[in-house]
């Protein structure tokens, strides 16, 4: 019996715990664990406390205590991971009210796969060929302005991407050779409404892929472009969703799903086998989205506005600082913000100089600085992603920062 046979028909453990976990004490495995062990201080890593947005360098969000929870009641059984690939698939399917869903690792993860499903559906030819088919190039229409550098994901499988400008000639741009359309929702600039470019996508029989990674909040958007008619949608699942920072969802038409998972890890050779994701981060990307789903997002969205109120009082407490609430328009990073400006002839620094103050000090903070709409310099706080304690923290340092440089 070949090697991948005996993967795919060995017995199935339990995933809830039960049978394979009362074979062998998990500890046996586990070893004795420290009472406490600081593994920043071990290894010389310095904590960050982040008062910018959702960024990958910055290690994601902070998993939710569900997600923990869900990671660390299934780490000490096996799985079979087509089983469970299947299942967490089904129940965010059922979640996200679509035909199906697959956990990826993170949404490059799932571009690469969505496009790989557009190239190959199940023949598994191309799949064992993927990225090097014969004869022409697979061709994924996008519109100019929509190009990103994460669309090198698309490359990946080998296709090539195809500029358009317009409806007119995004229309003429189909060709036997196109495998896909391809939307980046957070766009600054569409010569193409995302309405249209459906259209255009079903009229040609051309399935449409809508790269939403970080436009959560707000929750609708789980649902809206499905809605919409796109076939494939991905979201990240470490931004503010809050599940693990290298797990995203992959959702929508049922035949591309199960071409994605074809060309997915455990399958032990397909272009995506490199991309795994471990059984832990499913049932964690499970939990997260549960858990984001029954949030009260009002609460949530007030609570945010109050972090902002309490950090403005605090430092405009130094003479000629001003804050002012800041909404981000999105896609993406949707959410509340304060934007500090001051005039730098009394606080005698600027907002690059805070935003540098701030990361090199104890403890380190990123926090974002630029220019605001009126063109002003201006530090941009961010609050959504502080621990509860911290806002206090954040509050004060800016503060001291500020109060120093006075004049």
């Amino acid at each position: 019996m070949k090697r991948r046979e005996v993967i795919k028909n060995i017995g199935l453990l339990s995933v809830s715990g039960g049978v394979a976990g009362t074979l062998v004490p998990a500890a046996s495995f586990a070893g004795t664990r420290p009472s406490h062990r600081d593994l920043f201080k071990e290894l010389g890593v310095t904590p960050v406390i982040n008062a910018s947005v959702t960024m990958t360098f910055l290690s994601g969000s902070l998993m939710l205590p569900e997600v923990m929870e869900a990671i660390n009641s299934t780490a000490h059984d096996f799985a079979n991971m087509y089983e469970l690939q299947d299942k967490v698939g089904a129940k965010i399917a059922e979640m996200l009210h679509c035909e199906a869903a697959m956990v990826t690792s993170g949404a490059a993860c799932a571009m690469v796969l969505g496009t790989a499903a557009a190239i190959t559906g199940k023949d598994p030819e191309k799949i064992k060929l993927i990225p090097n088919l014969p004869g022409a190039r697979p061709e994924v229409i996008m519109q100019k302005t929509h190009r990103y550098l994460f669309d090198q994901a698309i490359t990946t499988t080998g296709a090539r991407i195809i500029e358009v400008e317009g409806p007119e000639e995004m229309d003429k741009a189909f060709n036997s050779n196109t495998v896909m359309t391809l939307y980046f929702n957070a766009a600054q600039q569409s010569s193409v409404t995302r309405e249209a470019f459906v259209a255009l996508s079903k009229k040609h029989n051309v399935p449409s892929f809508m790269d939403a990674a970080a436009d959560v909040p707000p929750v609708e958007n789980l649902f809206k472009y499905q809605k919409m008619g796109f076939d494939l949608v991905t979201f990240s699942g470490g931004k503010m969703i809050r599940g693990p920072q290298s797990a995203g969802l992959l959702f929508g038409r049922k035949d591309l799903i199960e071409a994605a998972k074809l060309n997915h890890s455990p399958h032990e050779a397909p272009i995506g086998r490199p991309m795994k994701v471990n059984k832990e981060e499913m049932f964690g990307m499970y939990a997260a989205l549960k858990a984001y789903l029954e949030r009260d997002h009002e609460k949530e969205w007030q609570d945010w506005l109050t972090r902002i109120q309490k950090i403005k009082k605090i430092v405009e407490s130094v003479p000629g600082v001003t804050g002012q609430t800041h909404i981000e328009p999105g896609p993406a990073n949707a959410f509340p913000s304060l934007d500090l400006t001051w005039d730098e002839q009394q606080v005698k620094i600027s907002p690059r100089d805070v935003q540098t103050s701030l990361r090199n000090g104890t403890p380190s903070i990123v926090a974002n600085a630029g220019k605001g709409p009126d063109g002003k310099p201006r530090l941009r706080v961010g609050v959504v992603l502080l621990k509860p304690e911290q806002v206090s923290i954040v509050a004060q340092r800016v503060r001291e920062i500020l109060k120093n440089a006075l004049s």
